[in-house]
């Protein structure tokens, strides 16, 4: 947002839009882009992006399990969910009777 030449572009091609240059102007834009770089973080662990494909299009299906939509809820009810939730988990996996590695 910045760059000089953009002024010289920006006069070219749309005259008759004002352009503002501030520090704060873009941060709407880069938070939109928030999840994807989460991602994208995650992603850079793998070893190859066939191995990241097949671990996100997995995970993909399980991580809203495990994340309601909290703002649409009060604190208790937050909390029931999750119980409820982590009960559901544990049913399907089998992980209550396993023994844990400490």
């Amino acid at each position: 947002d910045k760059l000089r030449s953009y002024g010289a572009a920006h006069r070219v091609v749309m005259p008759s839009v004002e352009h503002c240059a501030h520090k704060g102007l873009n941060n709407r834009a880069e938070n939109s882009h928030q999840p994807t770089r989460q991602r994208e973080r995650a992603v850079k662990d793998f070893r190859s992006m066939g191995g990241a494909q097949r671990f996100l299009s997995a995970f993909s299906g399980i991580s809203p399990h495990f994340r309601p939509r909290r703002h649409l809820m009060t604190a208790s009810d937050y909390r029931a969910e999750m119980t409820v939730r982590f009960a559901i988990w544990e049913q399907i996996t089998g992980a209550a009777g396993r023994p844990t590695t400490a």
